[in-house]
């Protein structure tokens, strides 16, 4: 019988493994088939691979476990860092809000005393000006800072209203950057204020000083002395450095000094006969030799003489007291008036008298009306000046009174 496994071609045959196992009169035989070595190689090597394994794990579990608690350790430790560093950045986020809400304070603070000390200074310079000065920029409100529940410095929109400027508004940067431009504008503007007080203060003293000095130098060419004790010459103290405060009651000081002496300067100059007694009129008769008008010889003209109608009112060239009021020989009606410092004027040939004998005048007041009594060929005024008794031209006092009179 043919075997059908025999290669026809090859010739060979292929016959399957045999295991036989005998035990006694016993013989087991098994037929191994290439399936049954394959699957039960398979399965030996499965053993051997988890055999391997297991073992590879119990020597190795300690090791794995350790590793992997490390891992966990070292991620924890991460998180907590990285929880801890944003903690620190929200730390240190918080302090600078409340330091930059203490700056503002501050900053604000500063603005508001700056304000009140100018507003303060201008209520300094309005007494001694005499005037009523209008509220400086600085009286004003210049910041609107009140906060809203919650809110703080550095996180508000900050306006102020600056001179020619504009509040500021959210979109061009943070709230603190808008802030320090806005003080940085505002204090700008109060040291415009604060320059605007000070060359006001020094001009105005200059002015002061100038005006006096034009007073004392007309009056000067006049032969009028004044004599204005200023103590500019008695100096002297330890050295005191100013700081700006100082510096503006400095200033308000030299202002009073120097309005303090330019109204004794005018006072005075008031008092000096330096105003036409008859304004407007002309002079008929000059201070000096001239033909005698009754007699045709050479005589002296003690005064001027200004033609003017009967009845014409007669003004006091100063301020004085009123020595003479009648009758006075060729003057015919007279006042004459003492100015002190040996002055005197004598207003002649008046139809009438407005004055007794003892009144106090002032420069400009009337003191008469132009007539022709006494010695006179017709209406008119005769003025004199005299110093210690001896006549002097009243033309160049009138003079000096025209030419100061727009700084009285």
């Amino acid at each position: 019988m043919k075997n059908s496994r025999q290669s026809p071609i090859f010739g060979k045959r292929k016959e399957p493994h045999t295991v036989i196992i005998a035990h006694g009169d016993k013989v087991h035989h098994f037929t191994i088939r290439p399936w049954l070595a394959a699957a039960a190689g398979s399965v030996v090597a499965a053993i051997s691979i988890g055999y391997v394994l297991a073992t590879s794990y119990l020597v190795l579990r300690d090791d794995l476990i350790g590793a992997t608690v490390a891992r966990q350790a070292r991620m924890q430790q991460a998180y907590e860092d990285r929880i801890s560093a944003l903690r620190a950045q929200v730390d240190r986020i918080t302090s600078r809000q409340l330091l930059d809400q203490q700056l503002m304070e501050t900053k604000v603070t500063q603005l508001l005393a700056r304000q009140s000390e100018l507003a303060q200074r201008q209520a300094k310079i309005a007494p001694i000006l005499g005037e009523t000065v209008e509220q400086p920029a600085a009286s004003k409100p210049l910041l609107r800072t009140e906060l809203a529940p919650g809110q703080t410095f550095a996180s508000m929109d900050i306006t102020g209203s600056i001179r020619g400027g504009s509040s500021t508004t959210a979109n061009d940067g943070s709230a603190a950057d808008h802030a320090d431009r806005l003080f940085v504008s505002i204090n700008k503007s109060l040291n415009s204020i604060e320059q605007d007080q000070m060359t006001r203060l020094r001009t105005l003293t200059e002015d002061a000083y100038e005006t006096a000095d034009a007073i004392k130098d007309a009056l000067k060419i006049a032969g009028l002395n004044l004599s204005i004790d200023t103590n500019k010459d008695a100096v002297g103290g330890p050295l005191v450095p100013l700081d700006a405060s100082s510096h503006f009651d400095s200033a308000v000081e030299d202002l009073d000094d120097a309005l303090s002496m330019l109204g004794a300067v005018k006072g005075k100059a008031r008092g000096f006969p330096i105003l036409n007694p008859a304004p407007g009129k002309d002079i008929s008769s000059t201070f000096g030799p001239r033909s005698d008008p009754f007699l045709g010889t050479s005589a002296m003209h003690a005064g001027l003489d200004f033609r003017a109608a009967a009845g014409t009112p007669i003004r006091a060239g100063g301020g004085g007291t009123v020595v003479a009021a009648g009758w006075n020989g060729g003057y015919g009606k007279m006042v004459e008036i003492d100015h002190g410092n040996g002055l005197h004027t004598r207003y002649a040939h008046m139809s009438a008298i407005a004055v007794d004998k003892g009144d106090k005048i002032k420069a400009g007041d009337v003191v008469g009306q132009v007539g022709s009594t006494g010695r006179s060929t017709g209406p008119h005024l005769h003025y004199e000046v005299r110093r210690d008794g001896a006549a002097i031209n009243p033309y160049k006092f009138i003079k000096a009174g025209q030419a100061i009179a727009k700084l009285l």
